[in-house]
């Protein structure tokens, strides 16, 4: 049985991690508004990666024998006064996420939950990536300035990105990767 003071924990972490898809949804489409169409795939692209993680938690929760509870989302913000600025956003709250997986860790070392430990490292090690990757292109945002040649190639660039799914979380859902 799962320790109820972990149980509640994640079941709080499953609300953070879809919020993050929600704020990130919300970027996607700030994003399209301000038609940098790219960045809006980026953004819809981190989105399905936050709900992932959300369902690595509920599945967590449901095959320990612990109850998931699905918690009230809070509407996120819808505009931002530039790419930057929401870039900037972006990060910060990947700062703020990577805080409560700190926390989860803090509190499944007290409790001795040694079952936890394993995907909790997964999500330490994911959060180093997602800072790195925010901020790293709100450095490069920066540095083009609001407009012209520099945002466009960035917009590009970011348009690249596609989801890809690992192996075992594609089983999770009972799909194949990618």
């Amino acid at each position: 049985m799962m320790n109820a003071k972990v149980n509640k924990a994640f079941n709080e972490q499953i609300k953070h991690e879809l919020e993050s898809a929600y704020l990130y949804l919300a970027m996607a489409a700030y994003f399209e508004d301000e038609g940098l169409d790219g960045m809006a795939q980026w953004m819809k692209v981190q989105a399905m990666e936050e709900s992932v993680h959300a369902y690595k938690f509920f599945t967590n929760i449901a095959e320990r024998g612990g109850r998931v509870e699905l918690l009230a989302l809070k509407k996120p913000q819808k505009t931002w006064t530039s790419a930057l600025a929401a870039f900037k956003a972006a990060y910060e709250h990947e700062q703020f996420i990577t805080s409560k997986i700190h926390e989860l860790v803090a509190l499944a070392e007290k409790e001795k939950d040694y079952a936890s430990m394993p995907m909790l490292q997964w999500f330490v090690e994911e959060q180093i990536e997602e800072e790195d990757t925010a901020s790293k292109i709100a450095d490069t945002l920066e540095k083009v300035g609001k407009g012209g040649h520099g945002l466009i190639m960035m917009d590009r660039e970011l348009a690249r990105r596609s989801f890809k799914i690992d192996p075992a979380v594609a089983a999770l859902f009972g799909a194949g990767g990618e």
